[in-house]
């Protein structure tokens, strides 16, 4: 018995430190992958994010930019990494419209992808030229369907969310109205500015100034509710159509197959942080509104999103690449 007792001790003693480090996630740095350009929205979001993730987890999280392939060479390298909760990414709605954008994608966002929570989301507005004789989103409608063809939007290039929310008002409204599109919403913006097509969609953040200078006119916010920095412009819904919400949102994710204590414990931290007064403070300055969900039903919102945008592209006619 004493030698029984002797070897058990021995082999429990031998068991604890193969144990304890899969219960002290986080011991190492985490990276936060953005996977567009650096100066974007994702940015702002991602370094308030970054910040009050590295004060709750107690490690450093960096941010790294992979911009390309519409979002997806960094989701890519998201879902190639190992599931253990240190690479995590920063998505946009790409996630959901690259896979009816792309014959061949690198990876499956459903399966290879783990959602942890949606995270934060930017309203679009809906904005014409002054020339345009339109004062109301209904006005804007029945001038499209006495002109067919006649009226052009703008957009930050095929399949981006600017351009799908235009197909899906095409859609919504059985309207002709001409994409023109330009190599981002900046440009588009500026196209609009000059006249060179009637209406553009763009989030509220860079088309407050122009609302504000009057070189544009704001119809409806493509949002549920009307947006505190323009208070006077009614939702889509208030304007007459329904179903015609396309915010930009945000969500974060890391590899599939990562263990469900490690999500569970990502967004418990994450819902703490959006709820911060402080963290809503910046990203209302940034014209940036806080959500948060369970990781079921941002799996959920995801493959409603992918079904939602792939019948927009089908009812455009976007051939995949």
């Amino acid at each position: 018995m004493k030698l029984l007792t002797t070897a058990l001790t021995a082999a429990l003693a031998l068991t604890v430190p193969q144990t304890a480090p899969a219960q002290a996630y986080p011991s190492k740095p985490i990276r936060l992958v953005l996977p567009f350009p650096a100066g974007g929205p994702t940015d702002i979001v991602g370094r308030i994010l970054g910040q009050k993730l590295s004060e709750a987890l107690g490690q450093p999280v960096v941010q790294d930019n992979r911009p390309g392939a519409g979002g997806n060479l960094g989701a890519d390298q998201v879902a190639k990494s190992p599931p253990d909760g240190y690479t995590l990414l920063l998505s946009s709605p790409s996630i959901s419209i690259s896979p009816s954008l792309y014959k061949k994608m690198p990876y499956d966002p459903q399966k290879d992808l783990a959602p942890i929570s949606l995270i934060a989301g930017i309203p679009n507005v809906m904005l014409v030229h002054p020339s345009v004789p339109a004062k109301t989103l209904k006005e804007f409608v029945a001038l499209a369907k006495a002109r067919p063809g006649k009226l052009n939007f703008g957009s930050g290039g095929a399949g981006t969310t600017n351009h799908l929310a235009s197909e899906l008002l095409k859609t919504l409204t059985k309207t002709d109205i001409v994409h023109v599109p330009y190599k981002g919403s900046n440009q588009a913006m500026l196209a609009l500015l000059g006249g060179e097509v009637d209406m553009v969609v763009i989030a509220v953040p860079p088309a407050l100034p122009q609302i504000e200078a009057g070189r544009v006119r704001p119809l409806a916010v493509l949002n549920e509710n009307r947006v505190a920095t323009l208070p006077k412009v009614p939702t889509s819904k208030e304007a007459g159509i329904d179903n015609f919400v396309v915010p930009v949102w945000y969500g974060i994710l890391v590899a599939g197959n990562t263990p469900r204590d490690i999500v569970n414990r990502l967004n418990t931290e994450l819902g703490k942080i959006v709820a911060m007064p402080d963290v809503k403070e910046r990203l209302a300055a940034a014209g940036v509104e806080p959500y948060h969900s369970t990781p079921d039903r941002f799996a959920s919102f995801i493959k409603s999103e992918a079904v939602r945008y792939g019948q927009v592209i089908k009812n455009a006619g976007i051939q995949p690449e």
